[in-house]
């Protein structure tokens, strides 16, 4: 997984700071033809790529909608998530029915979709939202085959908890694959990860003070971005990139990372010596 974090912190669903124990997870697909992850998350971080309408959902917004994370494409064209939101902050997704409101209990995330057609995008986006739901599991303690846990959005009407919504069920079938077989990736994925009784909720039980406002940008970011190669290490880019392998947390701490483990073809922002 390519877990980014840009913050929705200019979306009203944030400056709300209402917080949930997460129980499960409802998933998402956009229902727009559009698999860039710059129409939903902004502004651009030197990964996303410029967004020219300005109408990604880090702003006030005439609608109530916010997810925890998104999932599609950077401006590279690799795939990424993006947490949005605060695992633990209630998001504006799922709506609500007859016996109850998703959004008091699951966590959301949107995959982008495509124009349906593309096997190999749908692929590497269908395994990045398993493997999202893999480490989110494993954070909280989740059974992903309990029932309930992890649904779709279309699940989440039946139950009568979320508005009435065909994702992602329209587009899994196209290529094979249901919230069952779903589910049961995530089974199997959650099985290959070690039991961590200290891997708690990196995100504070209350949503962090609002931050003060950011300085007019000078449009240029105050890093570069690295694409991670065979046989690298986060010392190694530390000592090529900042001129000494001590200085790795930075990259840690500017990348959101919670252990030194890196992948090939991972996107790691380097701080400007």
């Amino acid at each position: 997984m390519n877990l980014q974090k840009l913050i929705f912190v200019n979306n009203a669903c944030y400056k709300a700071g209402r917080t949930i124990v997460p129980k499960g997870i409802m998933v998402h697909s956009t229902g727009a033809n559009n698999p860039n992850l710059k129409r939903y998350v902004g502004p651009d971080d030197g990964l996303l790529g410029h967004n020219q309408y300005g109408n990604h959902w880090n702003r006030p917004m005439d609608r109530q909608v916010c997810m925890h994370a998104f999932i599609g494409k950077l401006a590279d064209g690799s795939i990424a998530t993006y947490q949005t939101l605060p695992w633990n902050m209630r998001a504006w997704h799922s709506g609500s029915g007859p016996k109850g409101n998703g959004n008091d209990t699951l966590l959301g995330f949107e995959i982008c979709e495509d124009g349906l057609t593309n096997a190999t995008y749908f692929r590497s986006v269908f395994n990045e939202a398993v493997e999202l739901c893999v480490y989110l599991c494993a954070m909280y303690g989740l059974d992903p085959m309990k029932d309930g846990v992890i649904i779709g959005h279309y699940e989440g009407y039946q139950r009568g908890i979320a508005s009435n919504h065909a994702d992602p069920r329209h587009w899994f079938v196209k290529f094979g694959e249901s919230m069952d077989s779903f589910r049961a990736a995530v089974k199997k994925g959650l099985a290959s990860v070690p039991s961590d009784p200290g891997a708690a909720d990196p995100d504070p039980e209350t949503p962090p003070p609002m931050p003060a406002p950011e300085p007019p940008s000078t449009g240029e970011p105050d890093f570069e971005v690295y694409t991670v190669v065979k046989s690298d290490t986060l010392w190694r880019i530390a000592a090529n990139k900042l001129g000494s392998g001590a200085r790795h947390p930075e990259i840690m701490t500017l990348n959101s990372l919670r252990s030194d483990t890196i992948v090939v073809g991972q996107k790691l922002r380097i701080p400007k010596k």
